[in-house]
């Protein structure tokens, strides 16, 4: 990503969709009231500070600036258990500018809870009295579920983030900070326009760029594999194509494949649901091979 101005445009495509439809909707939180310790300029100051911060080491784009201010844009999605906003994080007067998808997880009032239980199988907590809310759904046991997935997709993103960048085999958003339920990650599209990179499901390739975002597709399935993780819920929904690179997204889920009893079954379906797409546009692929070939490097057989 390059430093530069950024100008949007309205009507962009929507972003690490859950569902093909789309619902546009107004901001998450109403307009802030005048306030005296708000920056002359955009809605609020930069939340940099105080946040827990992505891995080193930090890519350039990265504004850690204390005088940078954000900026919302808009929505980029609505999903089951967060939403998605555009933001622009800008130091006032200077070209120093990044473009960050604010992924904010729902409260214990408004989030969907139907697929948790299987997600949650072999995460644990600490506590006692946590596990307990947790496990009978009380309103605090959601908020600390709902605090989980937000964890769990910054730790992911940043470890897959460290091998991406040390293998070249697998390509996640760097996580660039995690505040309570809220994390910023690196928006993947057009930062001139705000315009998101489309998802694998809207990509028409031919026989050799399908050929290679298979490949691209194998290569991110075995590097999870290998750390013993199972994406959880991939699909060509969630997956990105950005400059002819396959970009791995929305990765709350993560599934420990071996604390998880169901590791191998959730480790499975993540490769049917791709292959079947790419099936479906001409593509041969073997997906049972590859399966068994996962459940190998995972430690699985």
């Amino acid at each position: 990503m390059r430093e530069h101005e950024t100008t949007m445009r309205r009507g962009r495509r929507k972003f690490d969709d859950d569902e093909p439809t789309f619902v546009k909707r107004g901001r998450l939180e109403p307009a802030l009231q005048e306030d005296p310790d708000l920056p002359e300029e955009g809605d609020r100051w930069s939340t940099w500070d105080g946040a827990l911060h992505g891995p080193d080491p930090r890519p350039g784009w990265v504004r850690t600036e204390y005088g940078a201010v954000d900026t919302e844009l808009g929505m980029l999605k609505t999903g089951k258990e967060a939403d998605v906003f555009l933001v622009r994080r800008a130091v006032p007067g200077t070209d120093q500018i990044s473009m960050l998808a604010a992924k904010r997880y729902r409260d214990g009032d408004h989030r969907m809870f139907h697929r948790d239980a299987g997600y949650l199988e072999g995460r644990r907590v600490r506590r006692s009295r946590e596990m307990r809310a947790m496990s009978n759904r009380t309103s605090f046991g959601k908020e600390m579920i709902s605090g989980q997935w937000a964890a769990a997709e910054f730790g992911a993103l940043s470890r897959l983030w460290q091998v991406g960048q040390e293998s070249g085999l697998i390509c996640v958003p760097y996580p660039v900070q995690l505040s309570g339920t809220e994390l910023m990650l690196e928006f993947i599209g057009d930062w001139e326009t705000g315009e998101a990179a489309p998802r694998l499901a809207q990509v028409r390739a031919d026989g050799g760029e399908l050929a290679d975002l298979w490949r691209q597709m194998t290569d991110a399935l075995s590097v999870l594999a290998r750390a013993q993780v199972a994406h959880g819920d991939l699909s060509p929904y969630n997956t990105l194509v950005h400059n002819g690179r396959l970009v791995l997204i929305d990765l709350p889920q993560i599934v420990d494949v071996i604390a998880n009893p169901r590791g191998g079954e959730f480790l499975a379906r993540d490769v049917r649901n791709v292959a079947g797409w790419f099936r479906s546009r001409g593509l041969a692929v073997d997906e049972e091979t590859l399966i068994e070939r996962l459940h190998h490097e995972a430690g699985l057989r």
